[in-house]
């Protein structure tokens, strides 16, 4: 029975020994990535075993931002101390912690320079002179990536996975390339709009926040104390009104008097008294009254239900849909702080892992699709939308659909959408109905940067809420910027940017100018009626 149960039992792998002492020292391969095997099982320097060991420990120590220590036993100790020299003079630890990527790419150039000390001996150098040339030739190849690496994280902040299976010298041309000029100029003008980081922030709906939403959201009824007018039920007593009799009193009522002073008009004498009393309304008569009910209007506190809307948290950190007018009226520094907007988002999506989607908008049909990515392709496709010149129409109809039907996408359902233009454009009226419907449904906040003088109706009749760049012009002039002027270089010539609501109130597409608008129809018979305004039809 015991013999049976062993027989079921699956067989125990057995660990083979023949080989293991031989495999001992490439037990660190096991824990390095693949891309440093080559490097670390070819080196001229050192036992390989140690070698290997001496690897591992630098990449642990360079992940976690510091050097080695103590220094390992490869490279041996008067190279190991240039070594670590020049990755302090570089900083080379700062850039590698938590970037597996960039850590693997600085062992594999380590591995390289001094691998070639022995090619620098064939050719006549001594030990300490072909040590010195590597470590040289390290630090110059170093210095000029650590500079590279620096312009990245200027521009982008965390760099993520753009280093990772990049080639340095497509990067490096991109970095000496025209385009990237112009990012440079325009992460520059990112640090003077401070406002578009808190604008891009609360963008999305997806994490709460302390402060109370302003969206448009379900209604409760509450109960709120308030003053009504109420009507109290109470008797009135009317004196003399014939009713029911109470006493006697002294007055002057004939009518009402008693029969003991009637007696006195008999009298010839007496009569003179009975006149002077009723002179003197000092007759003896019956008291006579009576009750009515009356009502009486009163404030009396009552509980009035009153809708409101449900408290409830903003949301930001979502999905951004960003639409960026590039029309010929957006040319000099409209143009420039609308590529700090594309800037600024490609930058919080990347650093804060949400999703972007960028529409630049010309005329009809004119719409270039931006996906953010931060890899090489995505940096080249980004520094050359913002190397290029805007120009042609308008048509805002494009992007929106676009838009809209992205937010069909359960992905998208989320995003908030973000208008940066100088407002010079109009939304057919399905299309601004269709949007309004999207608002309603899911929830939509549409934000709008106002990159001109004043407000505009189609800017108006989309945007929840306008956030004005005043001094939009001085952004078209590096030359300017670089003096540091003050906005009032710049400044818009205007002194508020609520003109058209101000001044053409009625041209408004606003719900209430909509109930007053009638059919041309209804207008046409209303006129031939001779109506005027105020007229019932």
């Amino acid at each position: 029975m015991a013999d049976h149960h062993r027989a079921d039992q699956p067989p125990q792998s057995v660990r083979p020994v023949l080989f293991e002492s031989l495999e001992a020292p490439l037990e660190a391969l096991d824990r390095l990535p693949r891309g440093l095997w080559l490097g670390g099982l070819t080196h001229a320097a050192g036992v390989l075993d140690d070698r290997l060991q001496a690897v591992e420990v630098w990449r642990t120590a360079l992940l976690q931002g510091v050097l080695p220590a103590p220094v390992p036993a490869w490279p041996a100790f008067p190279l190991a101390q240039a070594v670590c020299a020049s990755f302090e003079q570089l900083r080379l630890a700062t850039y590698c912690r938590g970037d597996e990527a960039l850590t693997d790419t600085v062992l594999q150039g380590l591995l390289f320079h001094l691998d070639l000390i022995v090619d620098y001996r064939d050719r006549g150098a001594s030990e300490a002179e072909a040590r010195a040339m590597a470590v040289a030739a390290f630090s110059a190849d170093w210095a000029e990536r650590c500079g590279e690496v620096d312009a990245l994280i200027g521009a982008f902040g965390e760099l993520g996975d753009l280093l990772k299976n990049t080639r340095w010298d497509a990067l490096r041309g991109l970095l000496r390339s025209r385009e990237w000029q112009e990012m440079v100029r325009i992460r520059a003008l990112i640090e003077r709009l401070p406002e578009l980081v808190r604008i891009l922030r609360g963008l999305g709906r997806v994490l709460p926040t302390d402060a109370p939403s302003d969206a448009h959201h379900a209604l409760e009824e509450a109960l709120e104390p308030a003053q009504a007018l109420c009507a109290t039920s109470h008797s009135v007593r009317v004196p003399e009104m014939p009713g029911a009799t109470r006493g006697v009193q002294r007055s002057g009522r004939i009518a009402r008097m008693l029969p003991a002073e009637a007696m006195l008009l008999g009298h010839p004498q007496l009569r003179l008294v009975w006149h002077a009393r009723r002179a003197e309304r000092t007759l003896l008569v019956y008291e006579d009254d009576d009750t009515l009910p009356a009502l009486r209007q009163g404030p009396t506190p009552v509980q009035r239900p009153s809708p409101r809307p449900a408290p409830a948290t903003r949301l930001e950190m979502g999905p951004m849909l960003i639409c960026v007018d590039t029309s010929g009226s957006m040319q000099g520094g409209a143009e420039s702080v609308a590529k700090a907007v594309v800037l600024e988002a490609v930058r919080s999506a990347h650093a804060q892992g949400r999703a972007c989607h960028i529409f630049a908008f010309g005329g009809p049909g004119e719409i270039v699709e931006l996906a953010v990515g931060i890899d090489y392709e995505g940096v080249r496709r980004l520094a050359a939308f913002l190397a290029q010149g805007f120009g042609g129409g308008t048509d805002i109809c494009g992007p929106l659909e676009r838009a809209i039907a992205r937010m069909e996408d359960t992905s998208w359902r989320q995003a908030d959408l973000l208008i940066a233009s100088d407002g010079e454009f109009g939304a057919t009226p399905m299309l601004a109905e269709r949007l309004h419907a999207v608002r309603r449904e899911h929830g939509l906040r549409v934000q709008g940067i106002l990159i001109g003088d004043r407000e505009t109706i189609g800017l108006l009749e989309l945007a929840d809420e306008i956030h004005w760049v005043r001094d939009w012009r001085r952004y078209g002039r590096p030359e300017a910027a670089a003096r540091g002027e003050g906005a009032e270089a710049g400044g818009s010539p205007v002194h508020s940017q609520q003109l058209t609501a101000r001044y053409f109130p009625g041209a408004l597409r606003s719900p209430e100018n909509r109930a007053r608008t009638v059919s041309p129809q209804v207008a046409a018979a209303a006129v031939r009626a001779g109506l005027h305004r105020g007229d019932p039809p």
